[in-house]
């Protein structure tokens, strides 16, 4: 006989494993929007400590015109955060490249800050993809870096055109997936479009993208509302890579 009643499906931070390694993170302080303060930065470490990760790799924005960062400006906002908190993980620093022809000029008079050795973190505008976005994916391709999209799951531009994540993939982009979009956290056409690329083998790692304290809270307490479970715990494992 059938049960009647449905199993009940974990919380997001039941599936956070001790050891985890957070690739996408926004906790340095007057960067971007990210936290405003140094004490912001470090309640936000401690919160994410609490769940048992082992690294976090603050990814600020760099999008010219906005948050106009360097590899100094990063560097200064991460040191001062090493010099106030407290914890028994690692904390480096990266960022996150929004891709526009920026990145390119931006490629040739420096190297990109990355994640691990030639791995760079990308971001797209919420709006519409850049213009010539596979000559730019070229170019850093070309220069050696690999290429994760950060979130692509939030792009909606993509949804009524499948087949564009499908040719992003066959061109060697990896894809990271925000674990906020799991519990609805952005709504549900976020949470429906997460589970037909993790269904499709197409997600490989996650983030959590964590900005503000509402976030860590979100992590911790919500519970999670996508199908592909077993999928998503792929996915976090191999974010090992990255230790």
């Amino acid at each position: 006989m059938f049960s009647i009643f449905k199993k009940n499906k974990p919380k997001l931070s039941e599936l956070i494993p001790v050891g985890f390694v957070d690739i996408h993170s926004h906790i340095l302080s007057n960067i971007d929007d990210g936290p405003k303060t140094v004490d912001d930065s470090v309640y936000l470490v401690n919160q994410m400590d609490s769940l048992g990760l082992k690294k976090i790799i603050c990814t600020p924005h760099t999008f010219p015109g906005l948050y106009n960062n360097t590899n100094s400006t990063i560097e200064l906002s991460y040191n001062k955060l090493i010099e106030k908190v407290q914890t028994k993980m690692d904390i480096e620093y990266a960022s996150e490249y929004m891709l526009d022809f920026s990145i390119i000029d931006r490629m040739n008079k420096t190297k990109l800050l990355t994640l691990k050795e030639d791995y760079v973190l990308v971001e797209m505008s919420f709006i519409s993809p850049p213009v010539k976005l596979y000559d730019i994916l070229f170019e850093l391709q070309v220069h050696g870096y690999k290429i994760i999209l950060a979130h692509p799951e939030r792009y909606s531009f993509f949804y009524s055109n499948f087949n564009e994540y499908i040719k992003l993939k066959k061109i060697g982009v990896e894809f990271q997936l925000n674990l906020l979009s799991t519990v609805d956290y952005y709504g549900n056409d976020v949470r429906k479009i997460s589970d037909k690329l993790l269904k499709n083998n197409m997600i490989d790692y996650v983030g959590t993208d964590i900005h503000t304290k509402e976030h860590i809270s979100s992590i911790k307490n919500s519970i999670l509302k996508i199908s592909e479970i077993s999928k998503l715990k792929e996915a976090i494992e191999n974010n090992s890579k990255f230790i």
